[in-house]
């Protein structure tokens, strides 16, 4: 309940309990067993927030905050507390809701960048080692450097397999990319995707500035739907790591006001620091530590305050401690570390009273206007105006449908142009200049076999030609033989037969020739023999032509 700048959330024995609106960005904690009645304790702060103007943001694990949206009504419990509080007639009132869902199934998707989230958070979400983690920043620099934008987790995909392909290329800049990680590194992304992590990564990205806003003078609560999202605790922390880091980069700087712009509530915080490395540690610390400055409250809710590290642990102001049971060592000195943590009232033993608090009670310690804490006081939490419980489908749709325009379009996803969409570009057309390449080189192939055929074809060609050549000259030789061997013996022939007839007819020729002319006779043979024999190898050498 809102009045005069204080926020009155619970009674005790001394009278009300206010928390101070200038003080309500110094942070607070919400701590207690199961059971104990942390929720309620966490809906009353929202709506009394939301009565005073400011917007809250929450996570939902089990359905319950969904009630804040409807109007309460009057119980049994509630009369009797009526009475306790000396309240009458209440006037029961739902506030304005935002419902919202990583997975976009119970209410507007809350999607951001791969960029937007970075490389610590990723590495953080995805369980990186040392190492990986290194390549994973890597990327984000190379990325970065040729102005490759990376929205979504098949960005990612590609620019590891393309810096990981070329990784010979940028380890001088940038250091090595072994081949190893870049495979360990992909297969964290299939987990994450195939745990629904690909749901979270998109456009339109969350405007954390649609966070912070009013409706008829009441600050809207905006409710992650997270009773799907907390069975993945890493994807839930990471998420949270990332809408703190967000709303410290982007808001403002407003020093203190009279009422925080905005109080954001970490259910099941322990989510937060499990697992988590110290330099994330250290760096939500820092968030912590500076962004009151930015008008902004954190309250943790955890059944422990052991569960939150001692320097985050410090930093919260107000506090409401819920019962914690004592059952074993450990618990008891949980118990007593709780103790520890508030300023001793004389009045009661703060250990005992941890233990002996009943549902809907608790402890409740606060910062006073000069901003030291309260003593602590025994108190019983304020019942809430709105709904306790969980709201139906029908109530969930209709709140869905009535919400502002710019808040329906996280309902619509585009996919602009990115690292996947260049990468993929710059592959095709190194895809078609390889086949216009090996065009080139298959045409220059078959020229040069061409060319060895043509030569092979013209040398056939000359040897043939030789060949014939030489079985040509080979025919004429024998030809010539032939001529030859016809006109010799033509003429040996012809002159023996001459000679022979002219020395038969000079031997039985007339007795009267005189022996003195016996030479010349021989001559004259000789001779007809020759012009003979000429005539006969003329005849013998025209029939071998014309044979």
């Amino acid at each position: 309940m809102y009045l005069n700048q204080n926020l009155y959330v619970a009674h005790s024995e001394e009278g009300p309990v206010h928390l101070i609106g200038r003080m309500c960005n110094r942070h607070g904690l919400i701590a207690g067993a199961t059971g104990t009645g942390k929720t309620v304790s966490l809906q009353v702060l929202a709506e009394t927030f939301s009565q005073a103007g400011v917007p809250c943001f929450m996570a939902d694990m089990k359905g319950d905050l969904s009630g804040i949206s409807q109007p309460g009504k009057t119980s049994s419990f509630i009369e009797k507390r009526q009475v306790e509080f000396g309240i009458s007639n209440p006037v029961y009132k739902a506030c304005p809701v935002r419902f919202y869902d990583v997975f976009g199934e119970q209410g507007f998707p809350m999607r951001t960048t791969v960029s937007a989230m970075g490389p610590q958070l990723l590495g953080r979400l995805m369980e990186l080692n040392e190492t990986q983690s290194g390549v994973l920043n890597i990327v984000f620099r190379i990325a970065d450097d040729k102005e490759l934008l990376l929205i979504d987790l098949k960005d990612l995909r590609l620019m590891l397999d393309f810096v990981g392909k070329n990784a010979s290329l940028f380890t001088t800049e940038y250091g090595n990319v072994s081949s190893a990680s870049v495979g360990a590194i992909q297969r964290a992304i299939l987990t994450l995707e195939s745990e629904g992590g690909d749901k979270f990564f998109g456009e339109p990205a969350f405007e954390v500035k649609d966070l912070i806003d009013t409706q008829d003078g009441m600050g809207v609560m905006s409710v992650l739907a997270a009773d799907k999202l907390m069975l993945k605790p890493k994807l839930y922390s990471t998420f949270l790591l990332w809408l703190m880091t967000e709303l410290y980069s982007t808001l403002p700087e407003v020093g203190d006001q009279e009422l925080p712009k905005l109080v954001f509530f970490f259910d099941e915080a322990h989510m937060l620091f499990d697992e988590t490395s110290k330099a994330l540690v250290d760096k939500l610390e820092q968030v912590i530590r500076l962004i009151r400055s930015k008008g902004v409250g954190i309250y943790f809710i955890t059944q422990s305050p052991t569960d939150i590290p001692d320097t985050i642990l410090g930093q919260l102001g107000n506090r409401f401690q819920h019962a914690l049971r004592a059952y074993t060592p450990k618990d008891q000195k949980a118990v007593r570390s709780a103790a520890q943590t508030f300023r001793a009232n004389p009045n009661f033993d703060t250990e005992a009273a941890i233990m002996e608090l009943g549902t809907g009670e608790a402890l409740v310690s606060v910062l006073d206007e000069k901003g030291a804490p309260t003593i602590v006081q025994r108190t019983r939490i304020l019942f809430p105006l709105s709904q306790i419980g969980a709201i139906t489908e029908g109530q969930r749709l209709d709140i869905q449908n009535a919400a502002p325009d710019h808040i329906k379009e996280y309902n619509s996803f585009f996919d602009r142009e990115s690292a996947y969409e260049v990468l993929m570009a710059q592959r095709a057309q190194e895809e078609t200049e390889a086949a216009e390449q090996e065009r080139i080189e298959e045409e220059e192939r078959r020229r040069i076999a061409e060319e060895k055929e043509q030569k092979a074809a013209e040398k056939e060609a000359a040897r043939q030609q030789r060949e014939a050549k030489k079985k040509e000259k080979s025919s004429v030789g024998g030809w010539t033989r032939t001529i030859f061997g016809t006109l010799v013996g033509a003429v040996i022939g012809s002159v023996a037969r001459q000679v022979g007839n002219q020395v038969g007819k000079t031997i039985t020729g007339s007795s009267s020739k005189k022996r003195s002319s016996k030479k010349s006779t021989t001559g004259s043979i000789l001779g007809k023999a020759a012009s003979t024999a000429t005539r006969k190898v003329t005849t013998e050498i025209l029939k071998s032509i014309f044979k």
